[in-house]
């Protein structure tokens, strides 16, 4: 088992971006945007597609993004994972619009407060197999809080071994983003990797600070391979220098043998 590295795809206002976690907020004058490209979605789908790099997610980050995840998802059907605004209501039309795996992760915490009663709804409504938790985070403490609404609401659930091993009876993956780091290019949450290693009883994807192609090689010795890796503003198909897309190619080519 090895780390690899997953591609993702943020849309804001309907345009690839990449953006300082922490200021996603609804006003526009705190928002810190590290790269806004001149390319749709599909665009991007099309290179991952092209060299195979699986597991990959496309995130909602608000209204006005329905339209280019369409066109993400027709770009490569079954292919990506989709996330942003995923409810029971609205689960069927999205996997009929193409995604492999839907992502869900503010809708399960009612006034902020954990719904094992609707995990287990559109769980049972899509399948197990086809339900991704994202338990994004915020350092509290000596810990972790998920953290939601665009990351900027703390919930009533502590990220740890009970709440991952309780949410894992309804789900096939998750996805992790550190929302402290997410977008600074700053290096990643080594301790939260560790956990999230000897936390999870899934598949594990994180997010956040990635700043350089051997922090694959880290996350990989940290997680014993058991936590995967998605780069975003340090990459330079995004407008980073830290980290080329070849390069990720490359680790997953030479650890997938």
């Amino acid at each position: 088992m090895s780390t690899k590295f997953r591609p993702c795809i943020d849309l804001h206002q309907g345009r690839v971006k990449q953006i300082v976690g922490g200021t996603l907020t609804d006003s526009e004058i705190e928002l810190k945007t590290n790269f806004v490209s001149n390319q749709d979605a599909s665009a991007f789908v099309e290179l991952y597609r092209q060299h195979e790099l699986l597991g990959g997610h496309v995130i909602k980050l608000g209204d006005g993004n329905d339209a280019a995840a369409r066109a993400a998802l027709q770009a490569w059907p079954g292919g990506l994972q989709l996330g942003g605004s995923i409810n029971s209501s609205n689960a069927a039309e999205w996997l009929e619009a193409g995604a492999e795996k839907l992502i869900v992760t503010s809708w399960l915490f009612p006034n902020c407060t954990f719904s094992i009663e609707r995990l287990a709804e559109i769980s049972s409504l899509i399948g197990r197999d086809r339900l991704v938790v994202d338990l994004s985070c915020r350092c509290t403490g000596d810990g972790w809080t998920v953290a939601i609404n665009k990351w900027q609401t703390l919930t009533d659930m502590q990220l740890n071994g009970e709440s991952l091993h309780r949410v894992a009876r309804f789900c096939s993956e998750f996805l992790i983003h550190a929302a402290d780091v997410e977008g600074l290019c700053c290096g990643i949450d080594e301790r939260l990797v560790k956990m999230l290693a000897s936390w999870s009883p899934l598949p594990c994807t994180y997010a956040g600070g990635g700043r350089r192609i051997e922090d694959l090689d880290l996350v990989d010795r940290l997680s014993n391979g058991r936590v995967d890796v998605t780069f975003g503003s340090a990459l330079d198909i995004f407008g980073g220098s830290g980290i080329k897309l070849v390069d990720c190619i490359k680790w997953n080519r030479e650890h997938s043998r």
